[in-house]
């Protein structure tokens, strides 16, 4: 290698060192600085680059079906280039184990599956046992996992949705604005969610309650003047992906679409241009959509009924009453706390779970704070803060009207709770996008002393958007919030050495006293006695022994995830504590 090339790659990684040890408003601030002087100082070259770099899409732009297309594709093509910086993602949180669960139980045909009877040993988090072995989650994200183990891995299918819900969004933003500022919004939502999120690189969901808003949003923005059948379905199949991944968000979700569309549906009298087809078009429209709502509710009830027993008993319900005593929303208090079969329950419901809110102002400020820092890592960038002037021009817009109010709803909804992820809010990602775009399309109409300053400001954003994404791959992190898709690879190490192992076998986990809470290892599938590869809790004695005489035919491991997380030992019981001494 030359020396010079050599010292110009030791400087660049000097200073991109130097880039991460800076607060994040330092490095959007001296971007900026450095960005605006040189478009002042080369001011004539820099405007012809951009204005060509953003006329090679004014020709695709309105091509709208291509381009809903391309972002589907374009977002596979650019997740699977990366494999190499961001792989296959291990799963390591509660809730990601009880998805895959439920995408193995859809992908061996059935919804729910019968209890074992040695439940107590597997017991595990965020599943029920009774009347069904199931998860307790609503069952769409399952469905995408499903999907994708049956072609091969359950993450080919959070790939999929993810790329779908980029389209989608693209799709719903033609309703709203002009093509071109629709293209942007796909693009923006693909390099955002994309990449490094952890809705493409964990099995937590997200993807499928932000298709749904999309959907219902898209066909909203569009029954004006195509009241028509396809757009009728389309508005209740959004409704109905809402309703089964996100139902609380969901529900916020369709307030304010409903009370529009009701306004809608009494003020129109006919259609600019098929005036005289519009009663039967009417009709026909609310029938389409009538009929989805119908089978949206059969089904529900249907799922309900297999997991629970009752169609009206929704399978979290069911899991709330049986585990959970804290409280569930802000001004809710705690129940008195309940028994459980093992210390790892014990000490997440009736410790971590308990004292992360005890219904106090701090506790209040203190979710609320987790709230935004999440939800600000998962929805929008530094570079964002540039976007703020165009801000207050949106509030003036009326056809953002129902957009600010989906918002305003959401975002009183998901703050009246306790527990909130970014995913919880997934069904308003459209309506973030369309916003970002809304100001960036006023942003750029702003002018300083006869200078487009807010031309340059939303170039920069985007620019700061594009460069944050590249830089995650570049350092291995796949999520803003790193531990959301970061599990540990020592469980999946285990359980692909045992695979390659003749006989079927018995992994029994023993925790240390202190383990941590979010380290699970118990977690199976959804054939327990065919499965290759078992995964129990060490208990007492008693369930030890029914646990080794059920399972005879299998080889017992030992694992101990607190001491050496990879050592794999034939399981033996331990040795009974030996009684202290009498004092004399």
């Amino acid at each position: 290698m030359p020396p010079y090339l050599a010292l110009n790659i030791s400087l660049a990684k000097n200073l991109f060192s130097l880039a991460l040890v800076l607060h994040p408003l330092w490095r959007v601030a001296i971007f900026v600085l450095v960005f605006l002087s040189l478009a002042l100082v080369v001011r004539r070259p820099a405007e012809q680059i951009f204005t060509r770099l953003e006329s090679l899409f004014s020709p695709f732009a309105p091509r709208r079906n291509l381009v809903v297309f391309t972002l589907f594709f374009g977002v596979i093509a650019i997740r699977l280039a990366v494999l190499p910086l961001l792989h296959v993602p291990v799963p390591g949180i509660h809730d990601e184990f009880s998805y895959l669960l439920m995408g193995d139980t859809f992908a061996h045909g059935r919804l729910a599956n019968p209890p074992h009877p040695m439940w107590l040993s597997f017991e595990t988090f965020h599943v029920n046992w009774f009347p069904t072995y199931s998860s307790i989650y609503p069952p769409a994200q399952g469905v995408i996992l499903a999907i994708g183990q049956l072609l091969g891995s359950p993450w080919i299918g959070v790939l999929l949705s993810t790329a779908a819900m980029c389209s989608a969004i693209a799709w719903m933003l033609q309703a709203w604005m002009p093509s071109r500022w629709a293209l942007l919004g796909g693009v923006l939502a693909a390099t955002k969610f994309g990449v490094a999120s952890y809705w493409m690189n964990s099995y937590w969901g997200g993807a499928a309650a932000g298709i749904g808003g999309a959907l219902l949003l898209g066909a909203l923005g569009r029954i004006s003047e195509h009241p028509t059948v396809s757009n009728g379905v389309i508005l209740g199949l959004g409704v109905g992906i809402l309703a089964n991944s996100r139902p609380y968000e969901g529900l916020l979700f369709c307030i304010p679409a409903a009370v529009w569309f009701l306004w809608w549906l009494a003020t129109k009298n006919q259609v600019s241009t098929h005036s005289a087809a519009w009663p039967s078009a009417r009709i026909k429209f609310l029938v389409s959509i009538l009929i989805v709502l119908a089978a949206t509710a059969a089904f529900i009830d249907y799922y309900n009924w297999r997991l629970t027993g009752d169609a009206l008993l929704m399978p979290h319900t069911l899991r709330t009453r049986t585990y959970h005593s804290s409280a569930l929303f802000l001004w809710e208090h705690s129940r008195p706390p309940l028994h459980y079969n093992n210390q790892q329950f014990e000490d997440f419901y009736n410790g971590w779970e308990r004292e992360n809110y005890r219904n106090t102002w701090e506790d209040v400020w203190r979710v609320s704070q987790e709230k935004i820092n999440r939800g600000g890592h998962t929805f929008f960038w530094w570079g964002v803060i540039l976007l703020a002037p165009g801000v207050p021009f949106v509030f003036r817009d009326q056809k953002m009207r129902l957009l600010l109010a989906t918002i305003f709803i959401g975002v009183l909804g998901v703050f009246a709770v306790i527990w909130s992820f970014a995913h919880y809010a997934a069904p308003f990602t459209c309506v973030i996008v369309a916003l970002l775009v809304q100001s960036i399309r006023h942003l750029r109409a702003i002018r300083v002393a006869n200078w487009p300053l807010g031309r340059w400001l939303s170039r920069a954003a985007i620019l700061l958007l594009i460069i944050e994404t590249i830089s995650y791959p570049a350092r291995h992190q796949c999520d803003p919030l790193a531990w959301t898709c970061q599990g540990d690879p020592s469980r999946a190490a285990i359980q692909d050495h045992l695979l390659q192992e003749p006989g079927k076998h018995l992994v029994i986990v023993r925790y240390e006293p202190d383990h941590n809470i979010h380290d699970e290892w118990v977690y199976n599938g959804a054939d327990i006695d065919t499965a290759k590869v078992l995964w129990a809790r060490e208990l007492d004695e008693t369930q030890n022994s029914k646990l080794l005489a059920y399972f005879k035919d299998r080889t017992a491991w030992l694992v101990e995830p607190d001491s050496d997380n990879l050592e794999l030992i034939p399981y033996s019981p331990p040795e009974p504590a030996e009684p202290l001494a009498e004092e004399r």
